[in-house]
């Protein structure tokens, strides 16, 4: 794995959190660090750390406010 990869991912406690549960990763950057891009994407994916997913967690967050201001009503 190349230094700039190892930098990458000792900044990123999501990162290093995913290479624990899923200790493939390793090999995988290894042996092609071209993978990295792939890697990040499953990473979001899993902690749900893509724009759709925090958009949705935002939608849902005013939906329960807004039943809990009809409820109080």
């Amino acid at each position: 794995m190349n230094l700039e990869i190892q930098q990458k991912i000792k900044s990123n406690v999501y990162y290093k959190q995913y290479l624990r549960e899923n200790s493939i990763w390793y090999k995988y950057l290894y042996l092609n660090p071209s993978l990295f891009k792939q890697f990040e994407e499953e990473v979001k994916t899993y902690y749900h750390l893509r724009t759709s997913d925090k958009i949705s967690k935002a939608l849902s967050t005013i939906e329960l406010i807004q039943n809990v201001v009809t409820n109080l009503k």
